[in-house]
């Protein structure tokens, strides 16, 4: 049975720019015919993981890293070993593997890896320090071969399963040179569109020189931002059995991890240029949805976009839109079996579509609930 927890928020930001381009612009997009405010689902990812590790919502064993300095991280965790020699020891570890190191130490791309297989990894290269032969060592294939390289490359994608990190499980990982160890994604994230259509804003700044001189009338720098104001459709679905899977079939940790993953969506805030702006603003909707035929985004409730009205609020108008195209769509092609929970500070989802929570820790718990009821009932 196809299990998918579906997360629909509605997110109004203060005039930020959270999201750029290459011109440092807001990001947009054209949808509906017009231009709408964007922030790139891969932007909130970042956001979400970010806030796991903040708020300590997972432990440390079971979260990941990205990063080109995988050689660094492992002579950290060999604190007893010479650090010039652990260094061409991992090198040699990892090229047998086929991942190869640059000239700078680094990975030629960054590496999503769990903190457990950063840490198994540390620990098969103190166990084969001997049989690991370092490259200026090599004098033919026959020696690279007998100093055991082939079985080490073994051993080293075997421990690349993801760690039970449940960032990897959640956001997969693709690695070019070892296509064996990918993990296909638990969880799909939309990017963010503005429910309304948007104009792109300029502010013009100038800074004073604290230390200019007396006939030094004018300004110590000039120039100018671009920002925007708007309100945000947020969508992400989870493949539950999924989750459960790339989690190596460990339930607990599967929930856990739906609990964590809900406190974290509606806690999300992208960094951009907050300095700025202090667009630090929560949302007014967060919607918790467990599907049992297929996922289905929401968004085509803002193809015609919502417009300002005196009198309400942009949030609440997008509030409403998404409650009366969710019970159409849902009419045609939902299940009976489908469960909604909601956290609704705009008072505009209606009371009978699904069960009102009040606050944000208790629509995590309701969440981990019926991920664990639907766990159950599917085995």
């Amino acid at each position: 049975m196809s299990l998918f927890l579906e997360f629909h928020l509605i997110q109004n930001f203060a005039p930020s720019n959270l999201n750029r381009d290459d011109t440092g612009a807001p990001k947009d997009a054209i949808f509906g015919g017009q231009r709408r405010a964007r922030v790139s689902s891969q932007c909130f990812k970042r956001a979400v993981r970010t806030v796991v590790e903040a708020l300590e919502l997972l432990p440390a064993e079971h979260r990941g890293v990205r990063t080109k300095r995988l050689k660094e991280l492992l002579v950290a965790r060999l604190p007893d070993r010479d650090p010039q020699e652990a260094a061409a020891k991992i090198e040699a570890a990892l090229a047998s593997a086929g991942l190869k190191l640059k000239d700078d130490g680094k990975t030629e791309y960054l590496l999503f890896l769990g903190d457990g297989e950063v840490k198994a990894l540390a620990e098969l290269v103190d166990a084969h320090w001997d049989e690991l032969v370092v490259a200026a060592e090599k004098k033919s294939k026959k020696e690279a071969k007998a100093g055991g390289a082939a079985d080490i490359g073994k051993k080293v994608k075997a421990l690349m399963n993801g760690g039970k990190a449940v960032d990897v499980a959640l956001f997969g990982r693709m690695l070019a040179d070892l296509p064996a160890v990918n993990q296909d994604a638990a969880c799909q994230v939309a990017h963010a569109i503005s429910t309304h259509r948007v104009e792109r804003e300029f502010d013009y700044f100038t800074a004073v020189d604290d230390q200019g001189d007396e006939d030094e009338t004018g300004a110590g720098m000039i120039g100018q931002v671009e920002f925007n104001s708007a309100t945000f459709y947020r969508y992400a679905v989870l493949d539950v059995g999924k989750l459960l899977s790339n989690l190596q079939g460990d339930a607990e940790l599967a929930l856990s991890a739906v609990r964590a993953f809900t406190l974290a969506m509606a806690r999300a805030v992208p960094s951009g240029k907050q300095n700025s702006f202090a667009a630090h603003n929560p949302p007014e909707f967060v919607g918790v949805c467990l599907r049992h035929s297929a996922p289905m985004s929401l968004a085509n409730a803002f193809e015609s976009p919502v417009a300002a009205r005196r009198g309400e609020s942009l949030s609440g108008q997008s509030v409403r839109e998404l409650a009366r195209y969710e019970a159409q769509l849902g009419a045609a092609y939902g299940d009976a079996r489908d469960r909604w929970l909601t956290l609704d500070l705009s008072g505009q989802w209606p009371a009978e579509r699904g069960q009102r929570v009040a606050s944000l820790p208790a629509l995590a718990e309701q969440a981990q609930s019926l991920a664990e009821q639907a766990l159950k009932a599917a085995a």
